[in-house]
This record gives structure tokens, C-alpha cells and sequence, in this order.
């Protein structure tokens, strides 16, 4: 990818960030692993063969793409990029120092200590440290096209005076385009596989010779809000970003960790059942659980227990909305999100995730099914106990019927089904405990 001169300034200045974060994780990592200030000897016998390392790894950022523009601008992104990259950068300083007996180094457990603090210190680097280095001259972003995806995103980048960018808004039209070609910006946003663009795809490929970086609308629009564009789903964007997206290794890996977390949680969780089961007789003398059919993975039902927190049982009626009221106990339950703590058995059954998309009742999603296109696509993964829309979107429907607000939830929803990971869920979790310790999760 080649940049005009600002561009290159950003890339650059990346580059030498993460040299110098590395070279700061390895100082950190003898200070951490002989409890005092390593001396020049010490230092140099790692520093020397680690040099080289280096390259490599900075061989391996480029092939991901982490100084290109489009990876600078897509700050949600960069955490899952920087742990993939890190992951291969693992390997291969492994497989170095492993076998090449020239370099090895004792204890090899500064290798992978040094492999932690790589990875934190980078990740700290590229999302906040950077912009003190970035700050100047503002990268030139034209916005082609019209639509409320790109009335938004022009709106958050002018009222966020951190996206070190200065924007101007063109409809796509010929006479247009030869005013932009003019003004040489350094990027141009716009939407790739709209049929305007297919119109003046010559025009535009006269672009390319000024070294114009284009630019998804959809992929800064993710980045920005951190959900899909409804507007951009068809059946090809399934194709491309759900099944390519899939892993194996990622699929294991979240499975095992599901199994070994809801086990202990599960068992930690029984100590708070008696003083659950005293406070709801207590209330109302009415049942400990309740159970329900929801739709899990591959649009299957499943049964998912809860402690009662309404009056009933909250399946929905035929105007799909609850005929029972929450009770005290309840309030409290669903405030700290002690009911839901049943369902760690059904994480450990595999009827649930940790993490994934909330599961839905059954009418519903019989609802929504003919309202809202390809919703049941959000069925193609597990449902788990906490997700990307739960901690991100604000406008739940509470299983009442409403098209908009689940509209609005499917697309973040659709973000976490392409863009999950390890590094995502943990995200996640992370934000889910600091709801729970806040109480502002109600």
C-alpha cells in the first residue's frame, strides 16, 4: 500500500513505536525475571539475537497490514489484529530460539514473558500513545456518496477532534470527481461495491497514480461504531465475512474455556443458592426456577433455567409481551445478575456460551424472522450468557416486540458473528465484569 507523505509519517512513526516497545517489553521482562535492574551484560546477550527477531516481526506487522492507513483508521480492529499477528511473531521466535542453538537464551522463560509484555505494550502503543506523536497536520479524508451510514460517520469525525482528520463531503457524480482528483486528498471513503461506483470505476482508477488510498465506508463505519450497516448486508456479505471467518483452533480454545470457567463459576455459584432460595419464598412462597425455550445455535430450541424473577414465567403471550410483573427479589436478581447464574449449567451442557449473542424466545423470532432480513443468521453461532450488543447497545427491546431496536441490536450482533475472537471475547468479559460491579447493567 503506498501512501502520499503523511501516510508514510504515520507509518513510520508506528514503526519506530513498536520497535521501541519491544525493545522496552524485553528490558521489562530481566527486570520481572531476576527481580533487579538488568545489567549491560545481561541485556546485551538478549538484546542482540532479540534484534533480529525484531525484523522478523516487523516483516510480519506489514504482511498484516498494521501500517497501512486502513488498519490506522480501524481502531476497534486492532487488538485482534495485533493478537494474530502476535500469535505467528510467537512462533516464530520459538521456533528461533529454540533450534538454532547460536541463539538460545537461558531461561527460555523470558521468551514468553517477554511475549506478554510485547503484546500489551504494542497494543497500548498503537491505541493511545500514538496520537501524542501523530498530532499536526490532519490526514485529508473525501466522503463520496449519500446515505445516513455516511451522514453519521462525516458527523463523528467532525465532532471528534481525535480522528486527526479533516473531511470533505462530495456526492458521487462525475463533475465531482474531477474536483477531488484536483484537491488530492489522502484518502477517499466510499461505498466499494455500490453500482455508482462500478459507474466511474475508470475515473476512479485514474485515483490510484496520486496515491489516493481508498477506503470501505462500511469498514470505517465498523470501526467507528462498532457494529455492521444494516444497509450493507446481502447474501454475498454472509459469504465473504461469515463462514471465511470461521476457526477452528478459536472454536476449541472458546470451548475448553467455557467448559473449565462455567464448572468452577457453577460450583463457587451454590454457596448463593440457599440465600436466593429464602428471599424469593420469602417474597411470594412461588417456585426457586423457572425454565424457557429460547433458540440456540443452528436455530434449535434449547432450555435454559434462571432463578424466578417475575411473578411467572416470562414466555411472551400473543402480543408478545409479558403478562408478569418483576418482584423485588427479582429487581435486585436481574440488577447484579444473580439469576442468570443457573444458566452456567447450560454453558457446561453446551446449550450456551460465555460469550455470543443473547438467545431468543421462540416467538420472537418467529416475529422478527419476517420483519427483519436475515435475522436468523444470528443463529448461526452458540448464544451466551453475555455479548457485544449487551455491552454496546443501549436501546434493548426487553422481549417485547419492537422491529427498529432489534434492527439496530442484530447489527452489533452481526459484527461479533464476523469478528470474533479470542481477543474480542475477552473484551468483552472484561466489560461485562465492570457492568456487574457497577450495577449499571439493569
Amino acid at each position: 500500500m503506498k501512501f502520499n507523505g503523511n501516510g508514510n509519517r504515520e507509518a513510520i512513526t508506528l514503526f519506530i513505536g513498536d520497535v521501541i516497545f519491544w525493545v522496552i517489553a524485553l528490558w521489562l521482562t530481566l527486570l520481572v525475571r531476576y527481580g533487579d535492574v538488568p545489567g549491560k551484560d545481561i541485556f546485551e546477550s538478549h538484546i542482540l539475537p532479540f534484534c533480529i527477531i525484531f525484523v522478523v516481526w516487523t516483516v510480519i506487522f506489514f504482511i498484516s497490514n498494521l501500517y497501512s492507513r486502513q488498519t490506522i483508521l480501524s481502531r476497534s480492529r486492532l487488538p485482534s489484529i495485533i493478537f494474530n499477528a502476535q500469535v505467528v511473531n510467537s512462533v516464530i521466535a520459538v521456533l528461533f530460539f529454540y533450534f538454532i542453538p547460536y541463539f538460545t537464551i537461558t531461561p527460555k522463560v523470558n521468551l514468553f514473558i517477554d511475549l506478554v509484555f510485547s503484546f500489551l505494550l504494542v497494543l497500548f502503543w498503537r491505541i493511545y500513545a500514538v496520537n501524542y506523536f501523530l498530532q499536526g497536520k490532519k490526514v485529508f479524508a473525501v466522503i463520496l456518496g449519500d446515505g445516513k451510514e455516511i451522514d453519521d460517520i462525516k458527523r463523528i469525525i467532525t465532532e471528534n477532534p481525535r480522528t486527526r482528520m479533516r473531511v470533505e463531503h462530495f456526492p458521487l457524480t462525475e463533475d465531482s470527481l474531477k474536483i477531488i482528483q484536483k484537491k488530492s486528498p489522502d484518502i477517499v471513503i466510499l461505498n466499494l461495491r455500490s453500482e455508482e461506483v462500478k459507474r466511474f470505476s475508470m475515473l476512479l482508477h485514474s485515483f490510484l497514480f496520486s496515491h489516493i488510498t481508498f477506503v470501505s465506508i462500511h469498514d470505517i463505519y465498523e470501526s467507528i461504531f462498532g457494529r455492521v450497516a444494516l444497509s450493507h448486508l446481502d447474501d454475498n456479505w454472509f459469504l465473504e465475512n461469515i463462514n471465511a471467518h470461521y476457526q477452528f483452533v478459536y472454536s476449541w480454545v472458546k470451548r475448553g474455556m467455557d467448559i473449565v470457567i462455567s464448572l468452577i463459576l457453577g460450583i463457587l455459584s451454590l454457596f448463593i443458592y440457599p440465600f436466593v432460595y429464602i428471599a424469593i419464598r420469602l417474597e411470594d412462597k412461588g417456585p426457586f426456577f423457572i425454565t424457557q425455550e429460547r433458540i440456540g445455535e443452528g436455530g434449535h430450541l434449547i432450555t435454559i433455567t434462571k432463578f424466578r424473577s417475575m411473578t411467572g414465567g416470562d414466555v411472551g403471550n400473543e402480543v408478545l409481551k409479558s403478562k408478569q410483573n418483576v418482584t423485588r427479589v427479582g429487581s435486585f436478581l436481574r440488577r447484579t445478575r444473580i439469576d442468570e447464574l443457573p444458566q452456567l449449567w447450560n454453558v457446561l451442557k453446551g446449550d450456551l456460551s460465555l460469550i455470543g449473542p443473547r438467545p431468543e424466545l421462540p416467538a420472537l423470532r418467529e416475529h422478527y424472522k419476517k420483519e427483519i432480513p436475515y435475522y436468523d443468521l444470528r443463529h448461526l453461532i452458540r448464544p451466551g450468557l453475555s455479548g457485544w450488543a449487551q455491552i454496546y447497545h443501549d436501546n434493548h427491546p426487553h422481549h417485547e416486540r419492537d422491529v427498529e431496536a432489534t434492527k439496530e441490536k442484530l447489527s452489533y450482533d452481526f459484527y461479533y458473528i464476523k469478528n470474533r475472537g479470542i481477543i474480542t471475547d475477552f473484551k468483552i468479559a472484561l466489560k461485562t465484569l465492570r457492568t456487574l460491579f457497577s450495577r449499571s447493567g439493569a
